[in-house]
This record gives structure tokens, sequence and C-alpha cells, in this order.
């Protein structure tokens, strides 16, 4: 007979796995499924299709953990877990039979794609209280260990296998999650046992509101914020993106108002006078933007810049750079565990305070590779993220949760996972705009100069305005957006056309605007992580348990302390 507490890991397991390669899965997948359903992902138009739907499951996961959180320490995690499962296997099959094209397919994608994420949501609110509930403290860190490694791994593995499966055929990337939702659903509902705490309260409607409504508006701010807007290579100045942030933040504002006062709050601002979940909680926000824009930027540096150079045609470069990713992969799953294991034996503020300066250093040191590097370099660089990001990642989770009541625990994971994914949303925000930035100053003299030298210069005021989020979104998706810009019948040798429209024209011209922005946006994640490892040395990690044997200690040596004076005032 199994016990209860590996049922309960296999399916939280499988389940973050699932929901976490569904973040990444679509990047890749991006140029297939745009022919798919007819549509050019680099017009104009095309555009915000293509953004929202990378963003759309990531924003949507964001914005319901709090309230799926709340809602699982009422109505029962393993309840609300086994309907995740089952909304996103039908979110999944939703998306295999996208059943139109063109506008509307997009939108079909975005719609199911937010079905998808709902579960999804489900899905990680609890898989951290869980695992909680149903390992004991001496366990919980080898446990979460593996749990967070398959909601890391699940970001990398969605590159490589988005990028098999989308060579052979679109609707192939959604079909994946299909039988591993159904067995997943199949599994939770008849072996997974209730065995949290209910917590009898009112569901806190108001809170609900003001927490979706601010984070859906920032969400939106940040999104469009990269998008350009009239002659601006950026969306900053849009008046609907000013509007946005500012009613977000204001909603926010008076969300945490609202939950200091309420009665039955949906989250418990006393949580953070927990200085370790506090701090745990930030400094999961901001090394999840790290490791999500690390992911990012890498992908720009294979797929735009490097596997080209060394002879990868554009049409394999997603599958490629997937598979050079994969020692960073690899290196989080195998310290993951460790750190997990050497957490339970030792504690976790070390062990986060090295994970974190470990990574804020490689991060660093990457900032100072050329855009043609010797790959072991580039290897050994990535396995020290790995090993700093593992050994913050697991430890910190377990940390955080067992200073956590039982009764508050889905709230607990759902804050927890939220600080996680929002870090995810806000990576793609704050570090294209520090790339786009620096790539609008230099790609259009860049551009000028090679189609110079390359004998094409009546093709200047075509090419050289491209605008920069073109050049960064074709190199993301492995699409080499010149001949996009070249009109039919132009007048120029065939030769010349081959050249520009070639595998390592564009590269060559895309690597110094690149390379010199990506310095800054390493040196801004590496500084923030760092910033993190200095506040986790003022954490104090204390069960929650352990708390309260303290209180009661105290009462009692109080009332030792009392009697003994009451004695000898008798005597």
């Amino acid at each position: 007979m199994v016990e209860q507490k590996w049922i309960a890991l296999s399916n939280t397991t499988l389940g973050q796995l699932v929901a976490t390669i569904n973040t990444s899965i679509i990047i890749v997948a991006l140029p297939p499924v745009f022919r798919g359903i007819h549509l050019n992902p680099l017009l104009p138009d095309s555009f915000p299709y293509l953004l929202w739907i990378i963003m759309s499951y990531m924003i949507v996961v964001s914005v319901l953990l709090l309230t799926i959180g709340k809602l699982s320490d009422i109505f029962g995690r393993v309840r609300l877990f086994n309907l995740g499962f089952l909304i996103f296997t039908m979110g999944s099959i939703l998306l295999y039979l996208t059943p139109n094209t063109g506008d509307i397919g997009a939108l079909e994608i975005i719609l199911f794609r937010i079905i998808q994420a709902v579960g999804g949501s489900f899905i990680m609110a609890n898989s951290f209280a869980l695992i909680t509930d149903n390992f004991k403290e001496s366990e919980r860190g080898f446990a979460i260990s593996i749990n967070s490694l398959a909601s890391v791994s699940g970001v990398s593995i969605g590159i490589v296998v988005g990028g098999v499966l989308s060579v052979i055929y679109w609707r192939d990337i959604f079909l994946l999650s299909v039988p591993l939702g159904i067995f997943g659903t199949a599994w939770s509902y008849l072996k997974l046992k209730e065995t949290s705490p209910r917590k009898k309260q009112k569901i806190d409607v108001m809170g609900n509101v003001l927490m979706a409504a601010g984070l859906i508006s920032l969400l939106i701010g940040v999104t469009y914020g990269i998008t350009p807007y009239k002659q601006s290579t950026m969306g900053w100045t849009n008046p609907m993106v000013i509007l946005s942030l500012i009613i977000g933040t204001l909603l926010i504002a008076f969300f945490i108002l609202w939950e200091g006062k309420t009665e039955s709050p949906m989250l418990n601002i006393h949580l953070f006078r927990n200085r370790t979940f506090a701090i745990g909680s930030f400094t999961a926000f901001i090394s999840a933007m790290g490791m999500m824009g690390l992911l990012y930027m890498l992908t720009l540096l294979f797929q735009g810049v490097w596997l080209p150079l060394h002879g990868y045609s554009f049409s394999i470069t997603p599958l490629w750079a997937g598979i050079y990713m994969l020692p960073l992969t690899v290196t989080m799953g195998i310290f993951g565990i460790i750190a997990g294991r050497l957490a339970d034996r030792s504690g976790a503020k070390w062990l986060v305070i090295f994970g974190l300066l470990l990574s804020g250093v490689s991060l660093f040191i990457l900032s100072f590779l050329s855009y043609n590097f010797l790959y072991y370099k580039m290897m050994i660089l990535l396995i020290l993220f790995g090993i700093g990001y593992a050994f913050f990642n697991s430890p910190n989770i377990a940390s955080v949760m067992s200073t956590v009541p039982p009764q508050e625990r889905g709230s607990a994971s759902g804050t927890l996972n939220n600080m996680r994914n929002t870090g995810y949303v806000a990576s793609m925000g704050i570090f294209f705009s520090i790339l786009i930035a620096g790539i609008s100053t230099t790609l259009p003299s860049a551009i000028t100069s090679a189609l110079n030298s390359a004998g094409a210069s009546s093709l200047d005021k075509m090419v050289s305005n491209m605008p920069p989020t073109v050049a960064i979104f074709g190199s993301f998706l492995g699409i080499n957006p010149i001949p996009s810009f070249i009109p039919n019948g132009i007048n120029l040798p065939a030769s010349t056309i081959s050249i520009i429209e070639g595998n390592t024209w564009f590269s060559e011209v895309f690597s110094g605007p690149f390379m010199s922005s990506l310095d800054v946006v390493l040196f801004f994640a590496s500084g923030i992580t760092i910033i993190a490892a200095l506040i986790s040395i003022l954490r104090k990690d204390r069960r929650y348990e352990d708390s309260l044997e303290a209180i009661e200690r105290t009462k009692k040596e109080s009332e030792n302390n009392s009697n003994k004076l009451d004695n000898h005032g008798k005597l």
C-alpha cells in the first residue's frame, strides 16, 4: 500500500510539471502556430496576439493564485487540486481542437490558454500546501525539492519539447498535456485524500475583486509597456499604459488596507509580520524574475545570435536553444534535491543566502561573455547559476511553509506561488524594456553600416527603421525578420539578397547592439539578486510548531513565577 505522502508528492509533482511546461512550450512553437492559423507574427497587427498568447497564461495564474489558495483553506485543498487538473485537461483539449484561423483563431488560442491557466492555478496554489500537510518537518525539504524541481524543470522542458513537437505538427504542443492531464485527474480523484484542516470563514468578495483588478491592471500596463506606441519603440508613454499602472497601484494599495480591516481576509496580512515569510516571499519574487529573465535572454542569445553564427538554420534554432540550456535544468534538479536534504538537516537560512549570492555572481560573470563565446564557458556559468537557484529555491519554500499555521497553508502556498509567477511576468516587462531601450539606440546605425558594406544601401530606409521589438521577437522566435522588410522586385543582385536574407548576416548585425544591451540587463539582474541575498541575512527561520512550543513554555514559566510569588507572600 503506497503511503499517502508519496501519493501527494507524485500528484503534485506531475501537476507542477504539466502546469509549468505550458508557461514556456508556446514560446518556441509560435512560428508554426502562427503559420497554422495563417498569421504573420511580425506584422504590427499580430504583435498583440503574440504577446497575449505568451503572457495570458502567466497573467491569469498570477491573478488567481491568492484567491484559490484562500478558497482551498475553506473548501479543502484536495478538492480544488482535483478540480484544477480537470479544468487544465479540458483547456488542453480545446487548444488542440482550435477550430478557426486568422484573428479569430488567435483569440481562441488566447481564450483556451486562459482556461488552461485557471486549471494550472488550482494545481500550483495547492502543491506546496499538500506536501507540507503530508510530510513531517524532517522530510519536508526533500519533498519540496522534488516538487520545485518539476516546476523549475517544466519551464526548460517546455522549450525543448515545444521545439520538437512544433516541427512535427503545431497542434501537438497542446496534445502533450492531454494524456498527462487525464492521468493526473484520474490519479488524484482516486487516490489523493484530504488531510488538511478546514478554516470556516466567509469568502472575501471585496478583497478578491480589488486584488484581481489591481493585478490585471498592473500586468496589462507592463505587457503593453513593451509594445510599440505611435513613433515610440515602447509604450510607456501610452496614456492607457500610464493609467493602467496608476489604477493597478491604487487598487493594490486599497486591497492591502482592506485586508487589514476585514474579518475574513483573503490574504492574512499578519503572515507578513513573520520575518521569514515576508523575506522568503520577496526573495522568491526576485529569484523568479532573475531565472525567467535569464531564460528569455538566453533564448534570444542562442536563437538570434550564437546558433545562426554556428551554422544552425533559423528553423531549428528553437530546438537547439532548449538543448544547449539543458545543463541549467539538470543542475537545478540534482542540486535541488541535495539542497532539500541539507535544509532538512541544518536549516535553510545560509543555504538560501549562498544560493542567491552564487546566482548573482554567475549573472555578473555572464555579462563578460562575447557574442561568439566558447560553449564550455557558457555551460560552466549555467551550472553555477543552476546550483545557486537550487540552493535557494527548495530550502526557501520549505522554511517559509514550515512557519505557517496548518489552517493557512493554502493561502501561504498561493501567496508564494503568486510572488514567483508575478516575478515571471515582471521579468518580461522589466528585462525587455531595458533591452529594447538599449537596442533602439544602436541597431539602426548597425543596420545602415552593414547594408552599405553589403552593397545594399538602397534598402537603408526600409530596413534600418525596423522596430527593435521586431528584431528582438524575430530572434526570440527563431525568425530572420529581414525578408519581411524587403519589397518584391527590388533591383539588387540576387547574391546580395541571398546574403542579407541568409542565416548569418542579420545575426552578425544584431549581435553588437544586443550584447551591449544584454550586459545592462545582466548587471541589473545580478544586482537585485545580490541585494536579495543581503536581505536574507535578516531571516529568522523557525517552525510554526516550535513557535507554539516557545509560547506555551513562556506561559508556563510565567504561571510558575506567579505561583512562587503568591506562595512567598503567603509565607
